[in-house]
């Protein structure tokens, strides 16, 4: 049996983690001297009220190794082949720990650590379709080839309400920061190569800009594979949600629409508001 494991930059949920049996390791986020665990005990709400009494982002970091390796090594106990999904390696020290547990227990022929080379249910997407040929009986070289062969054509993408997470995370100057709220610039950021690069940049109100964001996807999103979209956000109001959901409805291609919450990790980065679509390219 292969077990699928990722960590929590997943952003999937326990709903959809339970519906594909899939396990997570959580990263850390630190408010302060305060440390919590992504997806256990700290929401994103938390973390948004302290960003703004204290001006500042939540610290995060990859998994302890030894909990790591206490995971991996109960499965292979257990009889099983492992798995595992992380964040891209770009932007998190989560893989290189992953790895570092398959050296420590000498198990390289029975656990494949995915770069997954993307955020958010970008990895989501790549997740669930290990899960899927796993819970088929596929091995685990199997699902290894076919994953590597899908992590190119997954596309996440999102845009931002506020551009002073960024900024206080050190991924904006001020200035930018500043002319973006007073003008009202919301900047669609793409996950490219394992890296984030700010591509466009749209203004007006954020509902407007959202939409605007979808429909330029559009030649994308009605080839893209059918199986499932993801809408995932960081907390954007149930209209804006709705809007974006009802015009993917009305392309009449995917089987299943999702919506998800960002957990703590990226919505500490992103701040609230931020909304994505997410999907794998390359079905006609």
């Amino acid at each position: 049996m292969v077990k699928v494991i990722s960590d929590s930059t997943s952003d999937l949920g326990r709903s959809l983690m339970d519906r594909y049996d899939v396990e997570m390791i959580p990263l850390h986020v630190y408010l302060g001297e305060e440390e919590y665990l992504d997806g256990v005990n700290i929401s994103p709400d938390q973390i948004y009220r302290w960003a703004d009494e204290h001006n500042t982002t939540p610290k995060t970091s990859a998994p302890n190794l030894e909990d790591v390796i206490g995971v991996f090594d109960s499965h292979l106990k257990a009889g099983d082949d492992l798995i595992v999904f992380t964040v891209s390696s770009s932007m998190s020290s989560s893989y290189n720990v992953c790895r570092l547990a398959v050296e420590e227990l000498e198990a390289a022929d029975r656990i494949k650590i995915i770069d997954s080379a993307n955020l958010s249910t970008g990895v989501g997407l790549l997740v669930i379709e290990a899960a899927i040929m796993a819970s088929k009986g596929q091995d685990l070289g199997a699902i290894e080839e076919q994953i590597l062969k899908y992590r190119p054509l997954v596309r996440a993408s999102f845009v931002v309400d506020t551009l002073v997470y960024l900024y206080r995370g050190g991924r904006c100057s001020g200035l930018a920061a500043l002319a973006g709220s007073a003008l009202k610039i919301h900047p669609r950021i793409v996950v490219e190569n394992g890296a984030m690069r700010s591509d466009r940049k749209y203004r007006g109100s954020l509902d407007k800009s959202i939409l605007t964001y979808v429909q330029d996807m559009e030649e994308q999103l009605v080839r893209a594979k059918k199986d499932r979209v993801f809408i995932t956000h960081s907390g954007c109001e149930s209209h804006i949600v709705d809007q974006v959901r009802a015009y993917l409805s009305g392309l009449e291609r995917f089987d299943e629409i999702i919506e998800t919450r960002a957990g703590g990790v990226i919505s500490s980065h992103c701040g609230p508001a931020t909304l994505g679509v997410l999907f794998i390219a390359g079905e006609d």
